[in-house]
């Protein structure tokens, strides 16, 4: 097993994969690559018949480095270290810090690899991993990575430790849907291995890790509690959680069973009664009614009186009226 050491002062057990292994994960993906590079190269062959001698060997070297080169570069970037070979066998490349490797890390592996594996075949490859100390070839070397073996024998889990009695049952109410599988997976490893950290670098990462905690429920820790303490508690309340929804006894711990309903009963049915419908009778002939007699009083009128009407007389002014001169300018008409 290899130690190694993050910087934050945790170790990671990593178990480096050996020679033998490797080489079968080699064979395998090998034979992948040769496979899919013949069918191609048939393929392209034909396709290419009409063309002259330069054309056909510039498609074939460039068939060499696509199906040989390029492919596995991509593969083990987008599975992140898992091609094929490596599946079957459990291995897996990361950094050497234990992260999941990137293109550059692929892409110095798969330049490495045209040398130590293709033009040698494989025997530069096979001394170098005899001589590292982790089973490296000089492509994990210059590229910073490391091949582990991820199937390995289970080991001993190490349970989380207790928060507390006086912090048990009293985060009940937190929500715990927003916070990430990530941030549970670091806080677990975080408090199954604080006996082995350094004093202050255990309460800074408990400090950090309680407040990603607290940032994603949304609810601030009681005051004076210890950041890892909190975790404790925070933890016990989700394996709580987990096991009441797989055992369903949460339910049944959370309310009360309902009582069962009253049986069902019919309601009785009254035998049914015709109504009763008195007989028709005939209308009797309405009593005739007596008109008393009316009297009418006499009205008197009372006599009108009209107030005589006084006319003014009318004066008519003497109208004077002017004597009518014949027409002309005065002159005496002639003799």
């Amino acid at each position: 097993m290899s130690d190694l050491v993050t910087g934050d002062a945790v170790v990671l057990g990593l178990r480096p994969a050996r020679l033998p292994s490797r080489a079968l994960a080699f064979l395998l993906d090998a034979a992948v690559y040769v496979t899919g590079y013949l069918t191609v190269s048939f393929g392209l062959t034909l396709a290419t018949a009409s063309l002259d001698f330069a054309a056909q060997a510039a498609v074939a070297v460039a068939t060499v480095l696509l199906v040989l080169v390029g492919v596995p570069i991509a593969v083990e970037t987008l599975t992140h270290g898992r091609s094929l070979g490596k599946l079957a066998c459990g291995l897996r490349v990361v950094r050497d810090d234990g992260g999941p490797v990137r293109f550059r890390h692929a892409l110095v592996r798969g330049a490495m690899g045209v040398v130590e594996l293709l033009l040698t075949f494989g025997s530069v490859a096979c001394i170098a991993s005899l001589v590292s100390e982790r089973g490296r070839r000089l492509g994990d070397v210059f590229a910073g990575t490391l091949v582990i073996r991820e199937r390995v024998p289970g080991a001993r889990v190490m349970p989380v430790p207790p928060p507390p009695p006086w912090l048990a049952g009293r985060f009940g109410g937190l929500d715990l849907s927003a916070v990430p599988d990530g941030l549970w997976l670091a806080i677990r490893q975080y408090l199954t291995r604080m006996g082995q950290l350094d004093p202050q670098v255990g309460a800074a990462m408990a400090v950090r890790l309680a407040d990603d905690l607290v940032a994603r429920t949304g609810t601030p820790p009681p005051p004076g509690v210890p950041a890892a303490a909190y975790l404790m508690a925070v933890v016990h309340e989700r394996q709580t959680r987990d096991a009441a929804r797989a055992f369903g006894g949460g339910a049944a711990q959370a309310a009360p069973a309902p009582a069962a309903p009253a049986p069902y009963a019919a309601p009785h049915a009254a035998p049914y009664a015709p109504p009763h419908v008195a007989p028709y009778a005939a209308p009797q002939a309405a009593a005739p009614v007596a008109v008393p007699p009316v009297q009418v009083a006499p009205v008197q009128v009372a006599p009108v009186q009209v107030a005589p009407v006084q006319v003014a007389p009318v004066q008519v002014a003497p109208v004077q009226v002017a004597p009518v001169r014949p027409p002309g300018g005065g002159f005496a008409p002639p003799a």
